[in-house]
């Protein structure tokens, strides 16, 4: 029996995830769950896919580090994958020493073969930003369908793959100034020369792998129109630096190197990853995607890992995906349209429900729409009509008239015949992840245990025919084990409760069609509610439209009423503790000032550029004109709120707020001494004296928030609760003002 190693296409980090994104990552769930149920030897790994231009340009738009951005959205996938009850074996990320590691490896491997090549290209440059622009820092219209919000590397709405040359009327993303074309230099991976070992490869896999049909598909096309050779280095900062003389500036293209994700995040799992990517004869490799991902699965990091020349596990099946739709309109993380894993939380609807639609519908073979009214019908008819209908009055009726027990005896033949070969249909269905045609049999076997129990009617049959009665009853109390088994997979907390109904948790696949032995019925309760109409039409209601739309909704009643929610918004967490909250709050990094400049539009403001040691410098306004000379800040270390809610201040974005003091009881601020760290390095994050190990803060601070943290200067060192800041040993002190306010 091979081993399994299971993947989903990596989520990108630059948003939440919407219910079309989390369908990969769910499908690959079920899948590893099903085959660990099998026992097989499996491993399921996922994580966050993190360069490339869409974080970089992202992390500009928000005032803050790519690394800050990833940590920040990495977090929330996180907690969302855990609400849904993904059962990875390793999450992680590709922003690792170990990616860029197994990525320059590859790479160095596929040059030396003779599969990389060096092209002089024109490429739009951005005079205004003095940068070439990678393919998501251009916007403009697309050329094919004529949508004026393309990007430089896809339309979203034709789906059309693009180069950034290609649009009509581009547009730098980053400062809106209409870029120029000249003349750069970049890498390229030579598809045509790896096309044979690509074909040899992909007609064996494709046919022992039993590859969805879009998959084929797709990737004969791309090779029937011929395949291209393709960059794979990018003017960007924010990625995997490229191991070759005259390319110290770029980095690889997201395309190139998040594939290779799969194999470093392994290698952070476990120090024995070549057990599953260097042993392709004892190992199947199962990729989850939806359809827009295809190639960069079946060409483009295949042909790189044959052109290695290197033993590699190679993808085994491909299970892809078409679109997932809503209500009418495509799901869009850019655009904010769809339901996305924090609103499904804040729903109040159990993960399991949500599981069972998605994969009830899930677009296997055509595009599926999500529907509010679909979504109440199929919970209502499916989940409580057929499923927990069947368990509830089974169990309940044998609970009431047999104690629970029913003892070992005969069972009903044909019932028993027909039950067994539709788990045998079900699990061949599994064993190729056709996942919806899987649950939906599951389904069709629970209305045929619904239907023996009503026709049989076992309220008349125990008194005309006891040991009939028993029969049917018993065979029923084994199909319903079988289904607590099957629908694990797909509902981990319903299978499990279920099978606990039987004392029978923890029940594998193997024990399927084994109907000896007994079985007794202990606590019974509902497994479901049903969804009523009134609740579904707000839930309709409150995720029309785009997220932005969403928030504004939310917003509008807030500001009119002025409420005390509002007013109350920014307060400590009142059952904390005023140094517990500023510990989960407050990120206090040491910078230096590489840049001062007056405000055009306010006399007492300077826009400042700081050095915090992160990839890119921060800018922030501050009204400390009065109180400092240009030649008094520049080359100083200041102490800056780091994670401050980002503001405008007359039309100039601050990413942040130096920290001062200023005399006791001075509330308006007319007086100020910046607090100087020039004894501590670039980058060094305070803490208070003893405050240990905490986890990262991901989060913004609002400038009000911060203020009800009070800090003050104590003989001169700046404290919190009486705890002078700093770090290791070297607190920062003033002098002016030695027992003030700080803030």
């Amino acid at each position: 029996m091979k081993k399994r190693l299971v993947t989903s296409a990596l989520p990108y980090v630059n948003n939440i995830p919407h219910l079309g994104n989390l369908t990969q990552v769910l499908s690959a769930d079920v899948f590893a769950r099903f085959c660990r149920s099998r026992g097989y030897e499996t491993l399921y790994i996922c994580g966050t896919d993190e360069y490339g231009t869409a974080s970089e340009t992202r992390a500009l738009q928000e005032g803050v580090s790519p690394r800050e951005l990833c940590d920040h959205y990495h977090a929330i996938h996180r907690d969302i994958y855990k609400w849904f009850n993904i059962a990875f074996d390793y999450f992680g990320r590709t922003s690792t020493p170990l990616q860029t590691e197994i990525v320059q490896h590859i790479f160095t491997e596929v040059d030396n073969h003779g599969y990389i090549t060096e092209k002089e290209s024109e490429q739009l440059y951005c005079p205004e930003c003095k940068r070439f622009l990678a393919d998501r820092y251009v916007s403009g219209t697309c050329p094919h369908c004529g949508y004026e919000g393309a990007r430089g590397d896809q339309c979203d709405k034709c789906g059309t793959l693009l180069d950034p040359t290609e649009l009509i009327e581009p547009k730098c993303s980053v400062c809106g100034h209409t870029p120029e074309l000249r003349k750069t230099k970049n890498l390229y991976i030579n598809l045509p020369k790896a096309l044979p070992l690509l074909q040899a490869w992909m007609d064996k896999a494709s046919t022992e792998g039993f590859w969805a049909k879009n998959a084929i598909q797709i990737t004969n096309s791309w090779i029937r129109d011929g395949l291209q050779e393709r960059c794979i280095t990018r003017d960007l900062k924010w990625g995997i630096p490229v191991p070759k003389e005259g390319y110290d500036e770029k980095v690889f293209y997201v395309w190139f190197d998040a594939p290779i994700g799969y194999i470093s995040i392994t290698a952070n799992a476990t120090e024995n990853w070549e057990y599953w990517w260097r042993d392709p004869e004892n190992t199947e490799l199962f990729q989850f995607i939806g359809k827009d991902n295809i190639p960069f699965h079946t060409v483009i990091f295949p042909s790189s890992l044959l052109a290695t020349g290197e033993k590699w596990t190679m993808l085994h099946h491909m299970s892809s995906t078409e679109y997932l739709n809503y209500e009418g309109g495509k799901f869009s993380k850019s655009r904010g349209i769809g339901i996305f894993g924090n609103d499904v939380q804040e729903t109040g609807i159990p993960a399991d429900v949500w599981r069972f639609y998605m994969f009830y519908n899930r677009p296997e073979k055509q595009d599926f729409t999500f529907t509010w009214k679909d979504f109440q019908e199929k919970i209502n008819k499916e989940l409580i009509g057929n499923l927990s209908n069947l368990v509830n009055r089974t169990l309940t009726f044998v609970k009431r008239f047999y104690g629970g027990d029913l003892g070992e005896g005969e069972l009903d033949n044909a019932l028993y015949e027909e039950i067994k070969a539709k788990e045998e249909e079900i699990t061949l269905l599994l064993e190729r992840a056709d996942e919806r045609d899987a649950l939906r049999a599951i389904f069709a076997l629970s209305d045929i245990g619904n239907r023996a129990f009503q026709s049989s009617e076992p309220w008349k049959l125990r008194n005309e025919n006891p040991e009939k009665a028993k029969a049917i009853l018993r065979t029923l109390v084994y199909l319903i084990r079988d289904l607590g088994i099957m629908v694990t997979p797909y509902m981990p907390v319903t299978g499990e409760r279920i099978l606990s109904f039987l004392s029978l948790s923890g029940a594998k696949w193997d024990s399927l069609g084994d109907f000896t032995g007994e079985v007794k019925v202990g606590e019974i309760s509902l497994l479901f509610e049903k969804l009523e109409d009134k609740r579904v039409e707000e839930l309709r209601e409150r995720y029309s439209g785009s997220q932005k739309e969403r928030e504004e909704k939310k917003e509008a009643p807030a500001k009119e009423k002025n409420t005390k929610k509002n007013k109350d918004e920014g307060k400590m967490d009142e059952t904390k503790t005023l140094l517990e909250n500023w510990a989960e709050k407050v990120i206090l990094k040491v910078s230096k000032i590489i840049e001062c400049d007056k405000h055009p539009e306010g006399d007492k403001l300077y826009i400042l550029k700081l050095d915090t040691g992160e990839e890119e410098p921060r800018q922030i306004v501050s009204s400390i004109v009065p109180y400092y000379s240009k030649e008094e800040l520049m080359g100083r270390n200041i102490v800056l709120v780091s994670n401050l809610k980002p503001a405008n201040f007359r039309g100039v974005k601050s990413y942040g707020m130096l920290l001062a003091a200023s005399e006791k009881g001075d509330e308006n601020h007319s007086t100020c001494e910046l607090i100087f760290a020039d004894e501590l390095p670039v980058g060094t994050v305070l803490e208070y004296e003893g405050q240990g190990e905490t986890e990262k803060i991901t989060t913004y601070l609002k400038a009000d928030h911060f203020f009800n943290m009070p800090m003050h200067t104590i003989d001169g060192y700046v404290t919190v609760d009486g705890k002078r800041i700093g770090k290791d040993g070297v607190y920062p002190r003033v002098h002016k003002y030695v027992n003030g306010n700080v803030g």
